[in-house]
């Protein structure tokens, strides 16, 4: 029997609907209450802190500051590094905490305490002439830097008779990841045991534990990390962050206590990690055939000073379309704000931005319809690595999605209009590279016709616990509820992050060596304790293809004709994803995506005050998201398309890809109703007033 490709409802539903799963704070009863105090100035010291008021306060058990914290054994890691010393890297940076028997007094005694700073001239403000630039050695991912295949510039700069070129400039804000659960751990050291428990909403437990562990002088078995349930992270939580080294601080003054930590929503524009502001410069040389003979790619990203974070935004340019000569390239401005981290599709979102409205814009300049830019561009192999394909079917979700959305009724631009609204329609490509990351691990066991599943994996909100189910029954040949999945605990299998839309196909590819190897050694009637582990088996075809994940995002964009108001009433994305383990969850994640893609275009800006260096839209009041009037029909739908090449399910990685492009499609829309091109997120209104017609 198949399991795998069955529309099942989540495993875990039933108990997150009635609210008897647990997630990180839910987790201990009794137990303290930790407030952080964080400092007031964007760049400087500590000069005195009096906290007399807090720690006569009744029912305060702990104070913590810069000048009697506990020694940290490693402090390499610049965004792990908190209490150590008075410096001050950035505003927010946690420089003490009170830890007391309820939050309101953990909250009121943080207050009382005084802290003076030595204020030192600093610098948020992100610019690319900015003096401090420069090449990071490499980027997020590993990328290299820079990328070069023939002479591009030498073209750019002096193109030939009849080609056409763009060359502008392109942005994207700092935003700010807000999963809906917080930040939050619970910390508890054991002194007999010498073992620290942290129940952590987190992406990655045994990420937890390889990167605190050194840092707080420990062995790895001497850390344990719990988080069967997690409310959402897109990225933030892939990796510890200094509020976890907090709680372990506090729990190891405070032995055999729990210490409860939730990192209030202001400060999850402070410590936790953040989209880096981007700038990209778009270079385009084609002839009037469409085809693109140069591209170049240059990105600038901010990053922080306490801790270098490179964001990988012209990657995605160097194998998205055909151009015999290409450049990309990146650079980093490392600023006195908090270090960047993950933010889903890091590079990816914000780099296909600039490239696929660039795209648009020539297209336009070209008087060619921009689907049919994209198909004369389509590469026959990679033209980064120069390897085959495993599956690249953009062509196929291009064609299909502009049948299904009725491209071919696209209204002349600017010239179409429903009432007061303006019309227009925009197309964009998608694509995310497929991530399988080795040394993932599973164990399967068999009791009274039951089996046991048991891998570190972590589900963050997007399914993981139905899909491996699924995946562990299909391996198996049995049925789904005939399986016991335990995932969420880092004394479990090893397991990789839940990032980079890499948690189904490399917990999954563990789940079905294991099964396999069971299967072989007990057969189809496996005895009662039969049980085995399995690493993932190796797979040379990710060595001899490039398998990537393609899609194509099609908008529909209303513009009032009197405010210059922006809806966007119909969104389909069609998508090349491999093989669909679960299409319930699947469609969710696509369609999470494409909202997220209309947010990027639309709403989401953290807005820094360059004079003090804090973000002044720290709430979801103030930095703005949709909601439901902004998302209206948004469809996802995807090709019938097995990759064997990429994992033994067939499947590759479905979670960020519906982010990727889909900002780009909502601006070509915008641009294709009102005759404004918009290059810098989001879109304003006052951007598009002088292409509102005259009344």
């Amino acid at each position: 029997m198949s399991t795998i490709g069955t529309s099942s409802p989540r495993i875990d539903g039933a108990g997150k609907v009635r609210g008897t799963a647990p997630y990180a704070f839910e987790h201990v009863s009794d137990a303290l209450y930790l407030w952080p105090i964080t400092a007031t100035v964007a760049r400087g010291r500590v000069t005195s802190v009096d906290s007399s008021v807090a720690v006569a306060t009744d029912g305060v058990e702990l104070v913590l500051t810069v000048f009697d914290a506990p020694r940290l054994a490693d402090t390499s890691d610049g965004d792990l590094t908190i209490l150590q010393s008075p410096e001050i890297s950035y505003r927010g940076q946690l420089i003490g905490a009170v830890v007391a028997r309820t939050p309101e007094i953990a909250r009121e005694a943080a207050a009382s305490v005084l802290v003076e700073h030595l204020s030192e001239d600093h610098d948020t403000v992100f610019r690319a002439d900015h003096p401090d630039s420069h090449r990071p050695q490499k980027v997020n991912g590993g990328f290299e830097t820079t990328s070069r295949t023939g002479e591009p510039d030498r073209i750019l700069d002096d193109p030939p008779a009849d080609t056409v070129v763009v060359d502008e400039w392109y942005s994207t804000p700092e935003e700010h990841n807000n999963p809906m659960e917080p930040h939050t751990v619970v910390a508890i050291w054991a002194p007999a045991e010498q073992v620290l428990t942290l129940y952590d909403s987190t992406q990655s437990t045994q990420g937890v534990v390889s990167s605190l562990a050194p840092v707080l002088g420990l062995e790895p078995e001497q850390m344990r990390v719990i988080a069967p349930h997690v409310g959402g992270g897109f990225g933030s939580k892939g990796s510890p962050h200094s509020h976890d080294v907090l709680a372990a601080m506090a729990a190891m003054r405070l032995p055999g206590r729990a210490v409860k930590f939730a990192v209030p929503r202001q400060h999850m524009f402070a410590y936790v990690g953040h989209r880096a502001s981007t700038r990209s410069r778009i270079r385009l040389a084609a002839g009037l055939d469409g085809r693109v003979s140069a591209l170049v790619h240059e990105a600038w990203v901010h990053s922080a000073r306490a801790k270098e974070f490179a964001e990988q935004a012209a990657v995605s340019s160097r194998m998205m379309y055909t151009a015999d000569h290409r450049r990309t390239d990146h650079h980093v401005v490392p600023l006195d704000v908090p270090p960047p981290f993950w933010m889903r599709a890091p590079g990816e979102a914000p780099g296909m931005f600039a490239g696929e409205v660039a795209m648009d814009e020539l297209a336009e300049r070209l008087g060619m319809d921009p689907i049919e830019l994209r198909v004369r561009n389509e590469p026959a192999d990679d033209p980064e690595s120069g390897k085959p394909w495993s599956s690249r079917r953009l062509v196929d979700c291009l064609r299909l999605g502009a049948d299904r959305f009725g491209w071919d009724r696209r209204p002349a631009p600017a010239a179409h209009r429903d009432g007061r609204w303006l019309v227009g329609y925009g197309v964009a490509s998608s694509t995310y590279p497929h991530m399988v990351n080795p040394g993932n691990e599973a164990a399967i066991s068999h009791r009274s016709g039951r089996f046991s599943v048991r891998i570190a994996a972590t589900d963050i909100g997007t399914g993981a616990w139905t899909a491996l189910t699924l995946i562990a029954a299909d391996a198996l040949g049995v049925a789904a509820d005939r399986i016991d999945l335990q995932i969420g605990d880092s004394v479990l299998p090893k397991a990789t992050v839940a990032g980079g839309s890499s948690g189904t196909s490399s917990w999954g590819s563990a789940i079905v060596s294991a099964a396999r190897r069971f299967r072989e050694r007990y057969g189809e009637n496996p005895p009662e304790a039969a049980e085995v582990t399995a690493t993932t088996e190796q797979n040379p075809d990710t060595e001899r293809f490039r398998i990537s994940s393609f899609g194509a995002h099609f908008v529909e964009a209303h513009v009032d004709a009197d405010t210059g108001e922006i809806r966007i009433p119909r969104m389909l994305g069609v998508f090349s994803i491999g093989r669909v383990i679960n299409p319930r969850t699947v469609r969710s994640q696509l369609i999470g995506g494409m909202t997220f893609g209309i947010s990027m275009a639309l709403h989401e800006e953290s807005v820094r005050d360059p004079r003090f260096g804090h973000v002044v839209t720290q709430d979801l009041a103030e930095y703005h998201i949709p909601v439901h009037a902004d998302i209206a029909d948004v469809d996802a739908v995807w090709l019938d398309d097995a990759d064997e090449h990429a994992t033994p399910m067939g499947s590759r990685g479905a979670g960020e890809i519906g982010i990727v492009g889909s900002a780009a499609a909502v601006v070509n829309a915008v641009h294709d109703a009102t005759g404004v091109r918009v290059r810098d997120l989001p879109v304003r209104l006052d951007d598009l007033l002088y292409g509102l017609p005259d009344r």
